[in-house]
């Protein structure tokens, strides 16, 4: 039997499904800052809110942050919203802006958020508008990463896409930061 390096992968948390009671259950949330990435991690740039979570996955994060593979999800995804007061959001976008830009939008309603938004079965826009019928909604922030086209059947991202991910990843933490420290 070999003996353990102690690896980060080694330290990793160990993914949740949000099926799972544990995702619910596990802690109070209510503390706790959700980053959702979604998209379909099927259709290149399109997922690129999945692969910005899988790279967070590999960071040391603080206990307060929960991270959350939210793929193409759609109503599934409303559970989180009962559980969390701070939500941000990660997507792509076909904004017309240069491939790559990273923009924050604070959405207040569904149709704060930009049309070309998703093309996910149910899209952020439609699960935004059940999230308002809730009896209380979280502070929401949504970080879009620009792309120029979706191209189904690859897991590969434009160049300048996958760039942007790190730019994206640290101001997330930055506003991470100053979320925290406005709930603690």
């Amino acid at each position: 039997m070999e003996e353990s390096t102690n690896t980060k992968t080694d330290l990793a948390r160990k993914p949740i499904a949000i099926s799972s009671d544990a995702f619910y259950f596990e802690k109070d949330k209510s503390k706790s800052i959700l980053v959702l990435g979604v998209g379909n991690y099927l259709m290149g740039d399109e997922g690129v809110g999945v692969h910005l979570i899988q790279q967070m996955d590999n960071r040391d994060l603080p206990d307060h942050l929960d991270i959350l593979d939210g793929g193409t999800g759609g109503f599934i995804l409303l559970n989180c919203f009962e559980s969390y007061s701070k939500i941000i959001f990660v997507d792509a976008t076909m904004d017309g802006q240069p491939e790559g830009t990273v923009s924050l939008i604070r959405p207040k309603f569904a149709s704060d958020f930009p049309s070309a938004l998703s093309v996910h079965d149910v899209g952020l826009k439609d699960m935004i508008e059940a999230v308002y019928l809730m009896e209380t909604q979280p502070d929401l922030y949504l970080f879009t990463i620009s792309i120029e086209k979706v191209e189904p059947m690859t897991t590969e991202l434009a160049p300048k896409v996958e760039k942007a991910i790190p730019e994206a990843i640290e101001q997330i933490m930055d506003l991470v930061d100053t979320l925290h420290h406005q709930i603690s």
